[in-house]
């Protein structure tokens, strides 16, 4: 899906006029900025509530440009933006020297990369320079994946929204440190650990004392305001099904249908047990299950395996953010 004309334009010109734009990628909405314009990124920062040692992700609209915001750009990582990008992979690399702090949240690395849907290649084409854009919502709740979510979370103190449908992948990118060399994924996403160990080799998975920074690395995030609990797969009928009984207004997110019971928790949503789909639509998910008014999401454990990495990342940072941990309910009656 690409924009009208009019509407790139308009993004254009408020970007360049230092003001906030949201616009769709194949990941999660983000909420973009010229990323040549300190006070611009600041704005992002003061609209989400973002500390501002949490670094943003460039937007780019080619490979080509990764010298402009790079220092170096070693073999490893270029294989990857070759292979992945457009796509949902960002890369982590020594930034140049006129990057500023406001993007790197004041680090020697910056993270870049080249999203896939149209109308954010659209933008990019159109604004001829690199959107900084983390996700557009308030700072460790859950990312959008329409337009009407944006437009949920801020109104009209963001004034362009360009409405691309739903994401097709709906979580966030992939990220990878690539550092000297020597390669680090920090952030679990489509792309997985198997097919970037395919291309380049070795790989490090999570972060170590020297790993930077980066999005969506804190223990509490992607979260809803209801509490959040995460229960083993084989206790979420009887977990949810003892808490309703007990007279409690509980939400359900599973892999398989609900169980026939007269003391059913008051939503199920049974979101499949294919692991694409799953993370699709998880944040949809969890939205509406948040706005169920319930007074506990129980969550059922999702299966192991690289394919459900990403889904489990965000689920247990999600049970974190909201005030959970992710036993609480497993325990309970």
């Amino acid at each position: 899906m690409t924009a009208a004309p009019e509407d790139v334009q308009a993004a254009v010109r408020a970007l360049r006029a230092g003001e906030l734009v949201a616009f769709p990628t194949e990941t999660v909405y983000g909420l973009g900025a010229d990323a040549r314009n300190p006070t611009a990124v600041r704005r992002i920062f003061a609209l989400k509530g973002r500390p501002a040692r949490h670094p943003v992700i460039v937007h780019l609209a080619s490979a080509q440009e990764l010298t402009e915001w790079a220092a170096q750009v070693p073999p490893s990582a270029q294989r990857l933006a070759e292979r992945f990008w457009p796509g949902p992979l960002t890369l982590v690399l020594r930034r140049a020297p006129t990057v500023d702090d406001s993007i790197t949240g004041g680090q020697e690395t910056v993270a870049v990369r080249v999203p896939a849907h149209p109308m954010a290649r659209q933008l990019l084409a159109a604004f001829r320079g690199g959107i900084a854009a983390p996700s557009a919502n308030r700072y460790g709740r859950l990312s959008p994946t329409c337009a009407a979510h944006v437009r949920q979370e801020f109104g009209a103190a963001v004034q362009v929204v360009l409405d691309g449908g739903v994401c097709s992948i709906g979580l966030e990118s992939t990220i990878v440190s690539v550092v000297d060399d020597a390669a680090r994924l920090l952030r679990p996403g489509r792309i997985t650990a198997g097919e970037i160990r395919a291309l380049i080799g070795d790989l490090n998975v999570g972060a170590d004392a020297f790993s930077p920074r980066v999005p969506g690395s804190t223990a509490a995030h992607y979260a809803p305001s209801t509490p959040l609990s995460i229960v083993p797969a084989a206790a979420i009928e009887t977990s949810s099904v003892a808490l309703a009984a007990g007279g409690r207004r509980v939400a359900v997110l599973a892999w398989r249908a609900p169980p026939h019971s007269a003391q059913l928790p008051a939503i199920w949503i049974n979101a499949g047990a294919q692991a694409e789909r799953y993370a699709h639509d998880l944040y949809a998910h969890l939205r509406a299950l948040d706005a169920a008014g319930c007074e506990r999401i129980l969550v059922q454990e999702v299966p192991d395996g690289e394919a459900w990495a990403a889904v489990r990342d965000r689920l247990s940072r999600a049970a974190a953010g909201a005030g959970a941990t992710p036993t609480d309910d497993a325990k309970a009656p």
